[in-house]
C-alpha cells in the first residue's frame, strides 16, 4: 500500500475516533452541564446512574484519539501537546475532577458533602466541554507555531473571542445531546420536567450556533474555500440543517430515540465540515499557513509504522465497538434506583 494511502487511511481513524469521542462522551458531559440545574437530590441521583454505567467506556475514545495521532502523526502530537500544554492540563484536571464526584457523592449522606459534590461534577463537565470548544476554535483559527514546530504565543492567546464562541458553542450542543439522553432514560415527572427543558436548550443552541457561523464566516474565511472550489459539498451542511430541526420536532412527538439519533448525526457532521474546512492541515500555522502548517502528509509516521500501527486499529476499533454496544445493549431502559445506584 502507498504511502499517501495509509496516511489518508489514518487520518480517517482519528476522525473517526473523535467523531466516536463527541458524540458518546458529548451526552454524558452534557448530563454533567444540565446536573445543577436540577432542583432535588433524587433527579440528581437519576442523571448520575443514567450515564454511570458508560460514562467511562465513553472516555476510552479520548484514550484512542491520543493513541492515534501519536502513532499515526508523531510530529503533530508533539506540536500540538507542547502548545496547548496549559490547556490540556485543565482539561485533565476537570475529567478527573469530574470522576472523583461521581464515585464520592453516594459516599455520605450529608447534604453538604453531596451539595460540594454535585459542584464538582458541574464545573468539571463545563471546564471539559468549554475547553473542547476552546482547542477546536484555535485549531480552525490556526495557532503561531514556525517552521521548527516551536510554539511562539501563551496561554492567554487561546482565549480570543473566536474560541470562547465555539467553546459555549460546544457547551449548548452538549447540554442539547445530555437531555435528549436524559429524556430517553428518565419516566414519570421528572420526565415531564425534563421535557419542558427542550425549548430553552434548543434557543441557547441555536443563538450559539448562528453567532459562531457569522463569525466563522468573518474570523475564518479558509473554511469555506472548500465549499467554494466544490459546490456539492453544501450537501453536508444541509443535512446538517436537517437533523438539528428534526431533534425539537421528534421530541415534540415523544420520539426521544430518533431526537437522539438526528443530535448524533449533527454533531457527526459538525466535526465533517470541520474536516472539510481545515484538511489536509492538523495543526494550521498562524504564521505562515503554507509553509508551517503541519499536514497528514509531512507530520506522518513512516511507512512500516503506519501499515503495523493500521492492522493494530483494524483488529482494536471492531473490538472497541463491540464492547461499547455490549455495554449500551446491558443498561438499556429507563433508570431504577436501588441500593447499589449513585
Amino acid at each position: 500500500m502507498e504511502l499517501a494511502t495509509m496516511q489518508i487511511l489514518w487520518y480517517l481513524v482519528l476522525c473517526a475516533s473523535v467523531i466516536f469521542y463527541t458524540m458518546l462522551d458529548g451526552f454524558d458531559l452534557g448530563v454533567g452541564c444540565l446536573h445543577l440545574f436540577a432542583k432535588a437530590d433524587y433527579d440528581r441521583r437519576i442523571f448520575l446512574n443514567a450515564i454511570g454505567p458508560i460514562w467511562d467506556g465513553n472516555e476510552v475514545w479520548l484514550v484512542i484519539i491520543g493513541g492515534a495521532l501519536f502513532a499515526g502523526f508523531p510530529i503533530a502530537y508533539a506540536a500540538i501537546f507542547s502548545s496547548f500544554y496549559t490547556l490540556l492540563m485543565i482539561f485533565l484536571a476537570g475529567i478527573i475532577a469530574r470522576a472523583v464526584a461521581i464515585e464520592f457523592r453516594s459516599k455520605h449522606e450529608s447534604r453538604a458533602w453531596r451539595s460540594a459534590w454535585d459542584i464538582v461534577f458541574f464545573v468539571g463537565s463545563l471546564v471539559i466541554t468549554w475547553g473542547a470548544g476552546v482547542v477546536l476554535g484555535n485549531l480552525i483559527l490556526g495557532i503561531p507555531i514556525d517552521g521548527n514546530q516551536g510554539f511562539h504565543g501563551n496561554f492567554w492567546a487561546f482565549i480570543n473571542l473566536y474560541s470562547v464562541i465555539v467553546g459555549f458553542l460546544a457547551v449548548s450542543l452538549f447540554m442539547l445531546h445530555g437531555l435528549i439522553f436524559l429524556l430517553m432514560k428518565t419516566e414519570g415527572e421528572l420526565h415531564d420536567r425534563l421535557r419542558n427543558w427542550i425549548k430553552p436548550s434548543m434557543t441557547f443552541f441555536i443563538a450559539m450556533f448562528v453567532i459562531a457561523t457569522l463569525d466563522t464566516a468573518h474570523t475564518a474565511r479558509h473554511m469555506l474555500h472548500r465549499f467554494l472550489d466544490h459546490p456539492w459539498l453544501i450537501v453536508v451542511p444541509v443535512i446538517m440543517l436537517l437533523a438539528i430541526i428534526n431533534i425539537p420536532l421528534q421530541a415534540k412527538k415523544k420520539n426521544d430515540g430518533f431526537a437522539f439519533l438526528s443530535s448524533s448525526l449533527a454533531i457527526m457532521l459538525f466535526f465533517c465540515l470541520f474536516g472539510i474546512g481545515t484538511y489536509p492541515y492538523i495543526l494550521r500555522s498562524s504564521i505562515n499557513p503554507e509553509q508551517f502548517s503541519l499536514t497528514m502528509f509531512n507530520s506522518s509516521s513512516s511507512a512500516t509504522t503506519l501499515e503495523v500501527t493500521l492492522t493494530i486499529a483494524a483488529i482494536g476499533v471492531p473490538l472497541v465497538l463491540a464492547y461499547g454496544y455490549f455495554i449500551y445493549w446491558v443498561f438499556r431502559g429507563k433508570v431504577k434506583l436501588d441500593k447499589s445506584s449513585y
